[in-house]
């Protein structure tokens, strides 16, 4: 699996860095790929090089997850792949073959908030809006591994996740309102 990120420093999981590939020519090699997202399996044909952001956005049609940079410099692309926060963009699809895959539509499955994506709200923790399920699901990782310590060590593990708005206090104030709460 590739494109996790680790306190902000971003590479792919077998350590190295750049792109996921180019998106699948006419022709390419498939591979029969089954994908959990959200709790649901999904069997999918894809070129060998499709990253998972791709197979997210355009087969399964979950787009919330965002392509921004597509070299794993921005974080816009974040989800959770077995609980920990991956770069979708430099992630293989097949890599996550018989992981559990939680995108920002898995927050809120049943139409209900999740307490993090209302306390973005509360905070004014977004403007645009663009970089706002990635840095969610940073959020969350960042929750469900216990590091929301003091504020700096929050923006350090939140490093990873560009706002180009400038929303960054805001998030950390979001951020330590719902670790105030104890959710994770």
């Amino acid at each position: 699996m590739s494109g996790q990120l680790n306190g902000g420093a971003m590479s792919r999981v077998d350590g190295t860095r750049g792109s996921g590939g180019p998106a699948a020519p006419a022709g390419g090699s498939g591979v029969q790929v089954r994908l959990t997202v959200n709790g649901s399996a999904h069997d999918l044909h894809l070129d060998n090089r499709v990253t998972l952001l791709d197979a997210l956005r355009d087969e399964l049609d979950l787009v919330g997850t965002k392509k921004g940079c597509d070299q794993g410099a921005c974080g816009a692309c974040t989800v959770l792949v077995d609980g920990r926060r991956v770069l979708s963009c430099l992630t293989l699809a097949a890599q996550c073959e018989g992981r559990q895959v939680t995108t920002i539509e898995g927050l809120s499955p049943d139409g209900h908030r999740h307490p993090l994506q209302e306390a973005f709200v509360r905070h004014d923790a977004f403007q645009c809006g663009y970089c706002t399920p990635g840095q969610i699901m940073s959020a969350l990782a960042l929750l469900q591994e216990r590091r929301a310590g003091s504020d700096e060590e929050i923006r350090e593990f939140m490093s990873g996740n560009l706002c180009r708005c400038g929303a960054y206090p805001n998030i950390v104030a979001a951020i330590r309102e719902v670790a105030a709460q104890g959710v994770g």
